[in-house]
């Protein structure tokens, strides 16, 4: 199967081609069209995101078919992100699928945007099979997930304000970086000192049975602002602030992941979104989890939002035989597909 894939979700307008082939689904052909209009404003506006997607979404998709050197009559399918995300946004890429899909006569699926990462480190990986456990964190979510399977996705915890990638950008204002801030204080907190700001840990200690696997990470950004304010001198105290910060965020995200995975004996860590860009968060894991315990996550390219992942998941999904029709709709809030949600421990 061939799948053509859109993603619209954000401030990236992105096409792919992938194939999956006896379960294995490997990509043809990518292109990410960023806006880089947003980091004047410090954040996405989302009037200029739809518009930006309106003017590319066509070529963008041209050049995917393109580069995969093929042409949209070798189709099997189509892949658009339908959730969750900017609501403008996200309608421009889902209306593009649609009328390619009633043009050409091909099927159609909706794909949850999270499912994307979720299925991001297969591209790479083709032998990464569920059971395992899964943190996905990006700009607007941070989930810990068992997955006993494909489509079987059990919630153990989520944020309970700030998103991981949220707080990375709002730290990053207040350090004065541009927009968005993840990979400029990754540099800066190599070079920072650790010992100088020490954050707390929200969460990680004495918190509650039920918060076990949640996390909160506004209290954190709150601790930052501080320490900014209290500075004599900020631009001295910038990379330390940046390692203080990186260093309380990826102590909680690991420690949480890893206790998760002992509790359920799963030997293999899932890491996908946005966040897991960062490369130091994916050493911590690996360097933190037991002996004989795999942690799989994906190129940076695959990390961020693309296409690719939306193709992986949503070839997944049309070979089980899955089909929207033109009643598919955009969705700024939408509920991952399987997920479950309960006691994990009872």
């Amino acid at each position: 199967m061939r799948v053509l894939a859109i993603e619209t979700s954000c401030d990236e307008t992105s096409a792919a081609v992938v194939s999956r082939h006896e379960g294995n689904a490997t990509v043809e052909s990518l292109v990410i069209l960023s806006q880089d209009i947003h980091k004047v404003f410090g954040g996405v506006v989302p009037e200029l995101a739809s518009r930006a997607h309106l003017e590319t979404i066509i070529p963008v998709t041209e050049q995917a078919l393109a580069q995969s050197g093929i042409t949209i009559s070798d189709i099997d399918g189509i892949a658009v992100t339908r959730g969750p995300g900017l609501l403008g946004a996200l309608l421009v890429g889902v209306t593009w699928a649609k009328t390619l899909a009633w043009r050409e006569g091909i099927p159609l699926i909706g794909v949850h945007h999270m499912e994307g990462h979720l299925f991001a480190p297969t591209l790479e990986d083709s032998t990464l099979k569920p059971p395992f456990t899964a943190l996905l964190v990006s700009g607007g979510h941070t989930m810990l997930l068992d997955v006993p399977a494909w489509g079987d996705y059990h919630l153990l915890g989520a944020t309970l304000d700030d998103a991981a990638g949220e707080a990375f950008d709002k730290v990053g204002t207040l350090l004065g970086l541009e927009y968005p801030a993840g990979a400029a204080i990754e540099r800066l907190a190599s070079t920072g000192d650790p010992r100088r700001f020490k954050f707390p840990r929200p969460l990680l200690k004495g918190a509650h049975e039920r918060d076990r696997w949640n996390f909160s990470l506004s209290g954190l950004k709150t601790a930052v602002l501080r320490a900014v304010q209290q500075s004599d001198d900020i631009d001295a105290d910038r990379v330390h602030l940046a390692r203080g910060f990186q260093d309380a965020v990826i102590e909680v995200l690991v420690a949480k992941t890893l206790d998760a995975a002992r509790e359920f004996g799963r030997d293999t860590v899932v890491l996908g979104g946005g966040v897991a860009c960062n490369r130091t968060l994916a050493q911590a894991m690996r360097d933190a989890a037991p002996a004989g315990t795999r942690v799989s996550v994906a190129s940076p390219r695959l990390n961020s939002d693309n296409a690719a992942m939306i193709g992986a998941a949503g070839s997944w999904r049309l070979l089980r035989g899955e089909r929207d029709d033109s009643t598919l709709a955009a969705a700024d809030s939408l509920p991952l597909p399987g997920l479950t949600t309960g006691d994990p421990i009872a």
